[in-house]
């Protein structure tokens, strides 16, 4: 009997069932795309309006002068509240930025600097301690001197901010906006976290504007260091020295369609010859409580009095198609000595200056009291810099006291 050809084959039934299947599920998978997209965005399906956020456009508004900023930020051991009043614009800009981008009504919005006050306290000495500990500023002169000097204080201050903008946000846009299982559902343009538009919409643009006018300001100083002989009368006490010796290699490469067809390599090393003392013309004090038979005598803190770098490029191979400029040397000996400093002031080096300190001025001074009248004891205490808040000095007379 022959073939009924009208009727299609069983592998031919199969491949247009596939084929059906296979249709209708990349309908299925547009429509629920094109449902989430414009229709249910994610997080909305089954949470109640009271939860929901809408993000609108905003444009991020610095009330920041940057000139003052600058200022303040290349010595805020001296402008300690300078410092503090930099810190709340900063974090009020960021929260004023995050409560506008979430469509926030007047009256949260004008909620925000009360909340953001019940923080500030605490927050203030978190960035003043940390902004310390990262910047040496010690090393002024020798910032200005590799143009570096703003540009250096910036990078202190975005690494500060950076451990503490993402909590100042979430606490306290978490007071305003109602949350669901520590979850913010939110619809509307560019959808962020609020930690996210505080860091990305707000802080990084504010430091990059930051940072390009301290780039104009480091080259001008740069240009304009010591155009006059500058002499001066100083005080100092050096107690400590150190000495080191580092180096650093750096590879340069020049590409061409993502291969590399030229390398220089560049060897440096230095000696560094570190002093750790007291600059006494900046504060030296001695008193005398007859009463009590005790001589003080208060010190400055310990500081890096002078730190000489004497580098030495020990290889320069220059690849024939890479010019090795002035900027890559000048690069490796300011990070060379910037890692000296570093190493110097994450060491016992300043404790060790107020030891040796106490030492000398009782060889110096003990056998003058003495004379004077053998009940009396010499204390040495150190003062520590003065600021908006400050706390009690340092004082060591419970290990320095002569008895008779």
């Amino acid at each position: 009997m022959a073939r009924n050809n009208d009727y299609p084959s069983s592998g031919s039934r199969s491949r247009n069932m596939l084929r059906a299947l296979l249709v209708i599920l990349i309908v299925c998978i547009v429509g629920v795309l094109l449902f989430r997209k414009f229709v249910a965005p994610p997080g909305y399906t089954s949470v109640p309006k009271e939860y929901q956020v809408n993000y609108v456009p905003s444009d991020f508004r610095m009330p920041i002068d940057e000139e003052r900023a600058l200022s303040v930020l290349s010595d805020p051991n001296n402008n300690r509240r300078g410092f503090d009043e930099l810190v709340y614009d900063v974090n009020m800009s960021i929260l004023q930025h995050v409560g506008r981008r979430m469509n926030l009504n007047d009256e949260d919005l004008s909620r925000l600097q009360d909340e953001y006050e019940k923080h500030h306290p605490y927050l203030r000495g978190l960035y003043f301690n940390d902004f310390i500990q990262l910047r040496d500023t010690t090393s002024q002169l020798y910032e200005t001197w590799y143009e570096n000097e703003g540009g250096s204080a910036i990078e202190a201050l975005r690494e500060v901010a950076g451990k503490y903008t993402c909590f100042l946000v979430t606490q306290v846009i978490t007071t305003l906006v109602p949350v669901k299982g520590q979850s913010i559902y939110a619809k509307g343009q560019e959808v962020n976290t609020p930690c996210g538009v505080a860091m990305q919409e707000a802080l990084n643009p504010m430091l990059k504007r930051l940072e390009e006018r301290a780039a104009v300001q480091d080259f001008s100083r740069s240009r304009g260091l010591l155009q006059e002989k500058v002499e001066r009368v100083i005080a100092e006490l050096a107690t400590m020295e150190v000495r080191d010796k580092k180096g650093l290699n750096k590879n340069l490469q020049t590409r061409f369609l993502g291969f590399s067809v030229s390398s220089s390599d560049i060897e440096v090393s230095a000696i560094s010859i570190l002093k750790v003392g007291f600059r006494l013309n900046e504060y030296f004090d001695i008193g005398l409580n007859a009463k009590q038979g005790l001589v003080t005598i208060t010190l400055p803190e310990p500081v890096i009095l002078s730190h000489e770098v004497f580098p030495k490029i020990d290889k320069l191979d220059i690849g024939w198609m890479r010019e090795v400029q002035s900027v890559d040397l000048n690069k490796n000996f300011d990070v060379l000595r910037r890692e000296f400093r570093r190493e110097a002031l994450e060491s016992d080096i300043m404790d060790d200056a107020k030891s040796q300190a106490i030492d000398l001025m009782n060889t110096m001074f003990d056998p003058v009291i003495k004379g004077i009248n053998s009940r009396y004891n010499l204390r040495v205490r150190f003062k520590e810099v003065e600021s908006a808040y400050p706390e009690p000095e340092t004082d060591y007379a419970a290990d320095n006291q002569y008895q008779d």
